[in-house]
């Protein structure tokens, strides 16, 4: 009997960086950009993606059903637990550090002293929910950047 492989993961596969394609996502700010490197994050399956968060920019409180594991690949990543935005409960994560995020966990994130770039990886369907309707980029017309 022959294994069974996850989707897109049968045959060998290297991304290099240069290749990553960045993209706009409906649920953060116009500037943050997402890249799906392994799978299909909208299916019931293994993905791995990465966020690119430029300077300055805030990730208000929100919360995704999936349970996350967070890789920092540059820059300072910045998250805060909790319901409001509060900047003394942000931690400050370095590159190489890979952070557990469990599902259903209200946060928050900062790119406080610069960009940076995560790779999540997690079991799908993605989701993301604010906490505060009015935060969530999809409910406004103006589509504006979160910038301190």
């Amino acid at each position: 009997m022959g294994r069974t492989h996850q989707p897109g993961q049968s045959e060998f596969k290297a991304t290099l960086p240069e290749d990553i394609d960045w993209k706009p996502f409906a649920a953060f700010p116009l500037s943050v950009r997402l890249a799906v490197v392994v799978g299909q994050p909208a299916e019931a399956a293994p993905y791995v993606i990465r966020v690119k968060v430029p300077s300055g920019i805030k990730l208000m409180p929100h919360r995704h059903p999936e349970d996350r594991v967070y890789t920092v690949i540059s820059g300072i990543f910045y998250i805060g637990l909790g319901d409001q935005f509060d900047d003394d409960k942000l931690q400050a994560y370095p590159p190489g550090s890979v952070v557990v995020l469990p599902g259903d966990t209200s946060h928050f994130h900062w790119a406080k002293s610069g960009e940076y770039v995560t790779q999540v990886t997690a079991v799908g369907p993605l989701g993301l929910e604010y906490l505060d309707p009015n935060d969530d980029p999809r409910n406004r017309s103006d589509r504006r950047d979160d910038r301190d």
